[in-house]
C-alpha cells in the first residue's frame, strides 16, 4: 500500500524500504516513478563500501520491468575492485525480482583544476525562470511531489526547467545534495514532452537512464536543458545537461520506446 507521508521511502530495515504515495509513477498507479527509486539507489551506493579517495562519475540504471510500489530491498556488490577505478552494482528487488539493476563506475579524485574546462552552455540561472509549470499533463504522486520553474521559450521536444523535490528520500534522514538531485533527474522525460500524455496518443517510458558527471552538484535545485527526440521506428532519446546553481555538472541520456496507445487502453 502507498500512504500519505512525508517522505518518498519509509526505512524498514538495512537495504529495506516501502515506498509512499509520493514514489508513484506516472504511466501506472502502482508502480514506482523512476525518479526517487534512482535517487534512493544512489542512497544505498554512496553508503557501500565508501570509498573517500573516488567518487561516482557515472551510473547507469537498466530499468527491468514495471517498478512495483511497496516493499523492496537494494542489494550492492562490487563488480570490478580496483585501487583508482572501481565498478559498483545495485540491484532494487521486489516481490521476487529485480526491478532495476544499477552501476556505477567510481573515479579517482584528484586536483585538475589548472586544466578544467567546461563544454556545456550554462542554464539560465534560477531566478529567470518565470514560467510556473506544475507537469500537470502527468498524473502520479511524484509529479505532484516536486516543484518547477521553466525558462521562457520552451517548445515540444525541447525546453529548460529548474526543478526541485519537497521531500527527503527517507523518513527521519537528512538527503545528500548528490541523491537530492539524482533522485529528480528522470523527470527531464516529463519536461518538454514532444507529445502530451492522454487517452489514444502515444506513450514513451524510458528504459534506462544514464548519467555522466564530470563535477560533484550541489545544492537543491536541477536545472535540467532538455530535448526530446523519436526515431521513425518506435525509439526515441530524452537528452539533457545537468546543471546545479554553480552551472553545468553533467549530462543525462534515457532511451525511449515510443508506442502509439489506442483509446482507452
Amino acid at each position: 500500500m502507498q500512504t500519505e507521508e512525508n517522505a518518498y521511502y519509509i526505512r524498514l530495515g538495512e537495504g529495506h524500504y516501502r515506498s509512499t504515495i509520493h514514489a508513484q509513477g506516472a504511466w501506472n498507479p502502482h508502480e514506482q516513478h523512476m525518479a526517487p527509486a534512482s535517487g534512493i539507489m544512489v542512497r544505498e551506493l554512496e553508503a557501500f563500501q565508501p570509498r573517500p579517495d573516488l567518487r561516482m562519475a557515472r551510473i547507469s540504471f537498466d530499468i527491468l520491468g514495471l517498478i512495483p510500489a511497496g516493499e523492496f530491498s537494494i542489494e550492492c556488490k562490487v563488480l570490478r575492485p580496483g585501487k583508482t577505478i572501481e565498478l559498483v552494482q545495485a540491484e532494487m528487488v521486489a516481490n521476487g525480482r529485480a526491478a532495476i539493476r544499477a552501476t556505477a563506475w567510481r573515479l579517482q579524485k584528484s586536483d585538475t583544476s589548472a586544466v578544467a574546462g567546461l563544454g556545456d552552455e550554462p542554464m539560465p540561472p534560477l531566478a529567470e525562470a518565470t514560467v510556473p509549470a506544475g507537469l500537470t499533463e502527468w498524473p502520479g504522486g511524484y509529479i505532484r511531489s516536486i516543484e518547477m520553474q521553466s525558462i521562457p521559450g520552451s517548445v515540444p521536444g525541447r525546453g529548460r526547467s529548474w526543478l526541485r523535490s519537497k521531500y527527503p528520500m527517507v523518513d527521519g534522514e537528512t538527503t545528500a545534495d548528490l541523491v537530492k538531485l539524482i533522485g529528480v533527474a528522470d523527470t527531464a522525460n516529463g519536461i518538454a514532452p514532444r507529445i502530451a500524455p492522454g487517452d489514444g496518443t502515444y506513450v514513451y517510458p524510458n528504459t534506462d537512464l544514464s548519467l555522466h558527471l564530470y563535477r560533484q552538484p550541489q545544492g537543491q535545485w536541477l536545472g535540467l536543458d532538455t530535448s526530446v527526440t523519436f526515431g521513425d521506428d518506435g525509439i526515441g532519446l530524452t537528452s539533457s545537461v545537468l546543471n546545479d546553481e554553480q552551472g553545468p555538472f553533467g549530462r543525462a541520456e534515457q532511451i525511449l520506446t515510443v508506442r502509439a496507445l489506442k483509446p482507452s487502453e
